[in-house]
């Protein structure tokens, strides 16, 4: 057990983590908004964890303290929040494709400056981040209960007046300000939302690899984590999570399968350096057989009408 944690703990963590960053573009999904500002939220999240625990929160004892990283998470989520209400304000103006856009825009800009700026290391990144854990499966104390409570968090919101209101929004808008709901302000409370908790990701992710650059949180990020809920499914938090965990393994099961001896050699490049190609045929064919993704809400009332039959 012990060596099948030390080859595939860090893999786990990755897929928890992914889970979370899928939670976080769902949010934004849940009023109707296409938004893939959350590579953008979660790099700039890295980097805030990246430059505290090098820079301000130095600490000459090792493991690296898990209050201060706690601490990390929560003033990388304040930030995140701030600057998703900023963005969020005139961004959530627009609608669909043009939003997708204009949030591609606000992760490129995020990208361009990190490359840039002395304080995030230019193109090198900051190396060097402190380790809490000794092990890299450990990690999971702080990543599985965060998926946890977010999960917790999420079923309750889909159940409460804001959550509704969300639903309402996404299925018509139009309708929806008819009723008494403001739009701009749900829009721009679930883009805060999804803002927030993919700082806290991002922030967590910076210690667990040990060093944080401008190729994190890429629009090539973007794509596979609208993979992962597109595909999971977008009517319950359930599906991202799902698809999150999944679309994490996969390119390590795409790599693994390359690596088998006697496949040609195109197709072993293929699977090892073509897995965008694979995300986009994912989602064209996905949207086309599953358009509200594989786990939907029936799944569930299936379930429990079956349970109330018998």
């Amino acid at each position: 057990m012990g060596e099948f944690l030390d080859i595939y703990g860090p893999l786990i963590v990755n897929m928890v983590l992914g889970a979370l960053l899928g939670l976080s573009l769902y949010l934004p999904l849940m009023a109707g908004q296409l938004s893939l500002a959350s590579p953008g939220f979660y790099a700039l999240g890295g980097y805030i964890a990246a430059i505290l625990s090098t820079s301000i929160f130095k600490s000459s004892g090792t493991p690296f303290p898990i209050p201060i990283l706690l601490l990390e998470m929560l003033i990388a989520g304040l930030v995140c929040g701030v600057l998703g209400i900023i963005v969020g304000i005139p961004a959530l103006r627009l609608r669909g494709i043009y939003l997708a856009i204009a949030t591609i825009a606000f992760v490129e800009v995020l990208r361009v400056l990190s490359q840039n700026l002395d304080i995030t290391g230019g193109a090198v990144g900051i190396f060097g981040i402190p380790q809490p854990f000794t092990k890299q499966i450990d990690y999971l104390w702080i990543a599985l209960p965060l998926l946890i409570i977010s999960m917790i968090l999420l079923y309750r919101l889909e159940r409460i007046r804001v959550g509704r209101a969300f639903i309402a929004i996404r299925e018509d808008e139009l309708a929806a300000g008819a009723m008494g709901i403001s739009p701009t302000y749900y829009k721009v409370l679930a883009f805060t939302l999804g803002a927030i908790l993919a700082g806290v990701v991002g922030a967590v992710s910076a210690h667990f690899l040990n060093t944080w650059n401008p190729r994190q949180g890429t629009f090539d990020a973007g794509i596979i984590y609208l993979t992962s809920v597109l595909i999971g499914g977008t009517r319950t938090f359930v599906g991202p999570v799902f698809g999150g965990m999944v679309f994490t393994a996969l390119p390590e099961v795409l790599r693994a399968i390359a690596d088998t001896n006697g496949l040609p050699i195109w197709l072993t490049q293929f699977l090892r350096d073509g897995r965008l190609i694979i995300f986009g045929l994912l989602i064209v064919i996905g949207t086309i057989f599953f358009p509200q993704g594989l786990v939907t809400p029936d799944i569930f009332n299936r379930k429990k009408s079956g349970k109330a039959q018998s």
